[in-house]
């Protein structure tokens, strides 16, 4: 056997492509086997390595992009020019100084002089720049004529002699601050004596911060548009508040693997191929079972942000991938959770948004009060109008009018419009022919009814309802004159899933309503938080979700980790898994959940008593969460949990729509990043090295 130096020199002989295999030298010194052992990678056969040493002629297009190029290979101490050199503050008047930044708006005076506007990289702060050329053939002259050819947003490093400023320039559209402020103007200018360009802007590229770029141009609305990138910089800071505050209460923040398995949690998963025949991990729906693993673990308080996936419909809240504050706590309860996040999010609101500080404790409302007056678990609590049920308070033949349902539940709320009958009349008509309001008129369990009060007609217009409802409807119904009254019917029962139709119409007449000056909109600063808690366990199976997979005809509400709420809940597993409450909690405002969490089931028996009796998931699946299992029979201590959705949040914080506005590269309603183009289509040889066959080809093949 060779020693470690022998070895050593006998390698140095070898091709350079033999010594950078790093893997395999690590592998003789730690083994000191034979070096024969060695095989040269197939990469630096002789065939790859034939052309090493040929001349590379360029054509003139590509030299002159070299020739570009090389002046930006050895710049300047970047630190020093960001911050300007020297300090910009400090320097004299008649100092050299130097800057990086981006050219603005140029006006040109006449052809030897020219004032120009600069943006530092932050884009905060705005620089005069005067060039003048007076004297042919000077540094300056030569700085005019470099300055003059530069298009706006080009980057530039700008060196000068330091001046007092004379009148402030008028500053276009393109100087704005992240709050959409007109950047500070500095009291000084720089008199041009040099200008390098960094890169160039093709004239086939219009770069303007009035222009309105589709999502295949997103890096140009974000270098423009101070309005998007500074929802970025709000997030990036609202993160930072956040970490601070969890840290200083002893959580420990720890990454978990996104390279997961698949278990029926409840929503579609992503799968990804490996080369292993028929074997693939999972993208995480969560961090659901890690994180519970870590409880189990010893750590008392987790957190991280995390990166979690799903293959669902999507909708201005939803993204393919979204990003979550995901929190858990051993030896505490839904109380416990419930506190911290009321001080994370109040910490987080102080420091980050302009509303006033928010009031804590928040608000509780079980799930049968949010279904049953709001008609939506996700109550938007800014609009007044509550739903009351009616049904005994009508006659039978009114009933079987607006709906074919045997023995429904008939529901009804008001509004307080315009004051104007004819106005109201006009505004339902309308909303029930636009695209918005057709879906409710297609409701298989009947149509609305809509009543518009009416002092100039008999029973104030709600003649057709009967003298039984004008003499015993709740006093929240009493509609007056210009009012508007809406009813729908539904199947009678407990209520199940996060809405009712007419929950969803009470919603999107609303904000129709506003949309025409009808009503006013609530105001940005009105933010009403509130937890819902008292879910059901269990929800009856949907075919739009996958659930748990099991045959019992029900699905976890939330996740089959969540445990029920009391001992009471334990023991009616046994009789009837329909009515247990569980330890579930979401927190909503305005109309959004945030997040949910719940007390998880830390008992191993307790736990596979719920996917074996309970869902009655199959053995194969249940062997899934093995892993879990095991983890729970260690002497688990009780936990809980929560995750916040922090897309969410943002787009709450900053005023925006959609979830899409405060993700720097989010995808489309179609799940499309429009900017790289993904998803691709892969190429046949791609899907043959993770042994996969698109089923349309090999069905044609095998036709």
């Amino acid at each position: 056997m060779m020693s470690l130096r022998q070895a050593t020199q006998h390698l140095n002989s070898r091709s350079s492509c033999l010594r950078s295999s790093y893997a395999e030298i690590s592998r003789f010194v730690r083994t000191r086997s034979h070096w024969t052992a060695f095989r040269a990678p197939a990469a630096c056969s002789q065939t790859s390595i034939r052309n090493i040493g040929t001349v590379i002629r360029p054509d003139s297009k590509a030299k002159e992009a070299l020739d570009s190029y090389r002046t930006t290979l050895h710049p300047e101490d970047w630190s020093a020019l960001a911050k300007l050199n020297p300090a910009w503050e400090t320097a004299k008047p008649g100092s050299e100084v130097a800057f990086s930044g981006y050219l603005q708006s140029r006006r040109d005076v006449n052809k030897k002089l020219s004032f120009a506007v600069l943006r530092n990289i932050e884009q905060n702060l705005a620089i005069q720049v005067v060039s003048n050329a007076n004297d042919e053939g000077s540094v300056e002259a030569e700085a005019h004529n470099q300055l003059k050819m530069l298009r706006e947003w080009t980057p530039v490093v700008v060196k000068g002699t330091l001046k007092e400023r004379a009148a402030p320039l008028k500053q276009g559209p393109n100087a704005t601050t992240p709050r959409g402020e007109t950047p500070m103007m500095n009291t000084r200018e720089i008199a041009l004596t040099s200008i390098t360009p960094l890169n160039e802007v093709p004239k086939d590229i219009i770069i303007k911060s009035e222009a309105v770029y589709g999502p295949e141009q997103r890096h140009l609305q974000l270098r423009t548009d101070w309005s998007a990138r500074g929802r970025l910089i709000t997030r990036s800071n609202a993160i930072h508040e956040a970490r601070k505050f969890l840290h200083a209460r002893e959580f420990v923040e720890i990454e978990t693997p996104l390279l997961f398995k698949s278990t029926p949690e409840g929503a579609r998963e992503f799968l990804v191929p490996t080369r292993n025949k028929g074997l693939a991990y999972a993208l995480p729906q969560s961090p659901q079972q890690y994180k519970q693993i870590l409880m189990a673990s010893g750590f008392p308080k987790y957190y991280q942000f995390a990166k979690c996936f799903r293959d669902e419909d999507l909708r201005a809240d939803r993204q393919p991938e979204f990003t979550q504050l995901d929190m858990e706590m051993s030896f505490a309860d839904e109380e416990t959770v419930m506190a911290e996040i009321e001080a994370l999010i109040s910490k987080v609101w102080q420091k980050i948004s302009a509303a006033p500080k928010l009031v804590t404790p928040f608000a509780r409302m079980t799930y049968h009060e949010a279904m049953s007056s709001y008609g939506s678990d996700k109550p938007d609590l800014r609009y007044s109008a509550t739903i009351h049920e009616v049904t005994e308070r009508l006659e039978s033949d009114f009933v079987g009018k607006i709906t074919s349902l045997q023995h429904p539940a008939v529901d009804a709320f008001k509004m307080s419009l315009s004051g104007d009958p004819a106005t109201n009349r006009k505004f339902i008509a309308e909303f029930f022919d636009s695209p918005e309001g057709a879906p409710f008129l297609q409701n298989p369990d009947g149509q609305p009814a809509t009543f518009c009060g009416d002092a100039r007609q008999p029973m104030g217009g709600l003649g057709p309802l009967g003298h039984r409802f004008a003499m015993e409807a709740p006093a929240e119904l009493s509609v007056d004159h210009g009012e508007l009254l809406v009813m729908q019917a539904r199947p009678h029962g407990p209520f199940t899933g996060g809405s009712t139709v007419l929950g969803n119409l009470r919603l999107a007449l609303y904000k129709a309503a506003a949309a025409q000056g009808l009503i006013e909109p609530p105001h940005w600063k009105d933010f009403r938080f509130v937890w819902i808690i008292d879910f059901p366990l269990f929800s009856p199976t949907n075919d739009a979700e996958p659930g748990q997979g099991g045959t019992a005809g029900l699905a976890s509400t939330h996740h089959p980790f969540t445990a029920p709420k009391t001992a009471a809940d334990l023991d009616m597993l046994l009789t009837d898994p329909t009515k247990v409450i569980a330890a579930h909690y979401d927190i909503v405002v305005n109309g959004v959940e945030l997040g949910g969490g719940s007390r998880r089931i830390h008992n191993a028996e307790v736990q596979e008593f719920i996917f074996r009796e309970a869902l009655k998931m199959k053995p194969e699946r249940i062997e899934d969460f093995r892993h879990l299992l095991d983890v729970l029979r260690s002497g688990c201590p009780p936990h809980a949990g929560i995750a916040l959705g922090w897309d969410r949040l943002m787009t709450l914080l900053t005023g925006c729509e959609s979830v899409r506005d405060v993700i720097a590269f989010s995808k489309s309603g179609s799940g499309e990043d429009a900017l790289v183009k993904s998803p691709n289509r892969a190429t046949r040889e791609q899907w043959e090295t993770y042994h996969l066959r698109v089923a349309e080809e090999a069905a044609e093949e095998e036709a």
